[in-house]
């Protein structure tokens, strides 16, 4: 399973990106796809979760302002950031969990990661 994550960079506090992850090597309809950030010098942190069947979690720090979505077609996960501030500086990852057998049995597999800088 390879993820290939994109769609980072350079914006002004209150801009907005879009991240992608395509994901190869899997059913990605049968994943639980997730978007986690590492700034520097710090954790890696969870941001926001989108399941197979839809359903959809965020970390409350980018409630209401980051939108996690999918394209089983195109077996790509996306992450819309809007009203971004300076503590969103970090690289993002991007995560499938894909089922094993039996299915209740995940496998994690990560992307490489795509820095966003927001500038204040």
């Amino acid at each position: 399973v390879q993820l290939q994550a994109s769609g980072g960079g350079l914006v002004q506090t209150g801009g907005s990106l879009r991240l992608s992850c395509l994901v190869s090597g899997s059913i990605f309809s049968t994943n639980d796809m997730g978007w986690y950030r590492q700034a520097p010098g710090k954790q890696r942190d969870w941001v926001a979760t989108i399941f197979s069947g839809g359903r959809t979690n965020y970390a409350d720090a980018v409630k209401g302002r980051f939108t996690i979505s999918r394209d089983n077609a195109k077996n790509t996960v996306y992450l819309q950031m809007n009203s971004l501030k300076p503590e969103d500086t970090a690289v993002y990852y991007c995560k499938a969990a894909v089922p094993g057998t039996p299915s209740i049995v995940k496998y994690d597999y990560w992307g490489q990661g795509t820095q966003v800088t927001v500038s204040s």
